[in-house]
């Protein structure tokens, strides 16, 4: 019998909403990825048990969902659309989706034709007449940025997609995409092991007056468990293939979360509060999306907004997860290009198809 939200639960203080981007696009303060609902991380759950979660979510004030056509593929976003037209929710969330990765070749793309065809499919598992914000999942470095955006920009004059994103863009990229039509969300890596991005990505967003939505901010879960969690993963899930979780640096990186541990049981939280906080002070224009399929790590994550941190605490924080003391890479070789590759052709090379 599928798990139902427990009624005698008592709610985390709701999230409260923030603007994300410059183009009025408002979300709740806390996301809720999704991904892990029907891909990646093992055994896949039973729908009924991930439309109670999404329902307790959006019962607690968790309102922006994000999925893609490449989770499942397809299952995720047919689950969200299960859960968006239940008691009216719909018009309580707001929608993210991605296209551009094709899992039966293992290939990006971003080609005009491929991009309206994405969008329609997501329509239409979605159940909905309208995508609030639709972004390239990743970049197709065969086709001019603009080629793409140009598409994307029809499908909001057509009415089909509110705000456009960007996912592991570079800030060059970033910029040749805003100045087709304005970007309204950056969705990247952030969490305390994990800060590449900060360098000049995060500050070309700000910059152009972009959101910006910190995937993975719990690290994977790393934050969560620590090194005991490489043991718990089924043979199946993605993360056993991960740099970061290979034996060998796993090893060196539970020292990471021995030291946010300890800090943490100071502050009163959870590692995992602890480390989605730091993500929460790093400005109000990010927005993390942590994802789960258990509703009391659900409330657990969201506990993560009482969390207060003072400079100082930050500082320490930070001084733990040093990049130069984080072993082994986030991808291995094999993923397909990250933001540090997403270049694409000049706009003067494009010949269409």
């Amino acid at each position: 019998m599928a798990a139902e939200a427990d009624p005698a639960c008592v709610l985390p203080p709701r999230p409260g909403t923030m603007k994300l981007g410059s183009q009025g696009l408002e979300v709740s303060a806390q996301g809720l990825g999704c991904m892990g609902m029907s891909i990646a991380y093992g055994v896949r759950k039973p729908d009924a048990d991930m439309v109670a979660l999404l329902r307790h979510a959006i019962a607690a004030g968790v309102t922006f969902l994000d999925t893609s056509d490449v989770y499942g593929p397809h299952t995720n976003e047919v689950l969200i659309g299960k859960a968006l037209h239940l008691h009216g929710a719909r018009e309580k969330v707001q929608v993210a989706t991605k296209f551009g990765i094709t899992r039966d070749v293992r290939a990006v793309r971003g080609d005009p034709a491929y991009v309206r065809a994405a969008c329609e499919g997501s329509l239409r598992r979605l159940s909905v007449d309208c995508i609030d914000l639709y972004y390239q999942h990743r970049i197709d470095t065969k086709v001019p940025v603009e080629v793409t955006m140009g598409e994307l920009k029809k499908l909001v004059e057509e009415g089909k997609i509110k705000y456009i994103g960007l996912s592991e863009a570079s800030a060059s990229t970033i910029r040749r995409a805003h100045a087709v039509h304005p970007i309204t969300a950056v969705q990247l890596e952030w969490s305390l092991w994990t800060r590449d991005a900060e360098q000049d990505i995060i500050p070309t967003c700000r910059e152009l007056g972009i959101g910006i939505v910190a995937y993975s901010p719990l690290g994977r879960g790393f934050f969560s468990s620590g090194a005991k969690l490489v043991t718990e993963l089924p043979d199946d899930d993605f993360r056993k293939n991960l740099p970061r979780f290979q034996p060998e640096n796993m090893e060196k990186n539970a020292l990471i979360f021995e030291r946010v541990s300890q800090m943490a049981a100071r502050k009163g939280c959870t590692s995992s509060q602890l480390a989605l906080a730091w993500v929460h002070h790093q400005g109000s224009d990010v927005c993390p999306i942590p994802g789960t399929t258990k509703i009391a790590n659900f409330n657990q994550n969201l506990g993560a907004l009482s969390v207060k941190l003072t400079p100082d605490e930050m500082a320490e924080l930070e001084s733990y997860a040093a990049m130069d003391g984080v072993h082994g890479d986030r991808y291995n070789s094999t993923v397909l290009n990250t933001w540090r590759d997403s270049e694409t052709p000049p706009l003067s090379s494009w010949k269409g198809n």
